[in-house]
């Protein structure tokens, strides 16, 4: 085993003793609503998203009421998460193609997903991660971008080339909650506004130890 796949063994192995219920903070009961969230939540704190969700679905409760939803209203219902305009035209879409050619029901393959309006990779691993319990890739948000970078796992700044690189490192066996640990850890201790080095539990294994960025 290479020395780069073991120092990822270990950080994984520390950070989930540390956070060993971590999963995704969105409000969702079914794999349709977690798409719906999870669009939501693009340049939106999950915390903003969990406000409207439960109303939002209250109201539209199935793929069938969303494909049918007529967009001027339901802009209003999802203003608050920003860029609600071009969100609500793609949830409608994506509800339309989810009907149409899924028989209603949301893929549970990347292929499928990421053929739907507004779902790219990030949104399509969460699905199915959340969603399925399969594990196709490793969804990059932000706070992974951060800390891959920061970790020394990735030098890249594309998140799907960002992706690559992890998927070659992190064993597929841990893709399912790599993101969900990285995300908890990023939000408690590797902030974005400054790490907190001295409380970081993987430290130790962090090139990036000390340094502010």
């Amino acid at each position: 085993m290479k020395p780069e796949s073991q120092r990822v063994l270990e950080i994984i192995k520390i950070l989930r003793r540390a956070y060993p219920k971590s999963h995704t903070a969105l409000y969702y009961k079914t794999p349709f609503q977690i798409l719906i969230a999870t669009v939501l939540s693009a340049q939106c704190t999950d915390k903003r998203v969990n406000k409207i969700t439960p109303g939002l679905f209250k109201k539209y409760k199935s793929v069938y009421d969303f494909s049918n939803a007529k967009q001027s209203i339901l802009e209003k219902k999802i203003r608050s998460t920003g860029f609600y305009r071009n969100k609500a035209k793609n949830i409608i879409a994506a509800s339309k193609r989810i009907v149409e050619d899924f028989k209603g029901k949301v893929p549970g393959t990347m292929q499928g997903l990421v053929s739907l309006p507004g779902v790219a990779r990030k949104t399509a691993n969460i699905v199915l991660s959340s969603g399925f319990k399969k594990a196709e890739g490793i969804a990059v948000d932000t706070h992974v971008k951060r800390l891959s970078g920061r970790m020394g796992l990735s030098t890249e700044y594309n998140p799907e080339k960002i992706e690559k690189d992890l998927m070659r490192i992190v064993p597929k066996k841990a893709w399912l909650d790599f993101n969900y640990i990285l995300v908890e850890h990023g939000r408690k201790t590797c902030k974005a506004r400054g790490p907190l080095c001295r409380e970081c539990l993987v430290s130790r294994l962090c090139p990036s130890r000390g340094i502010k960025r």
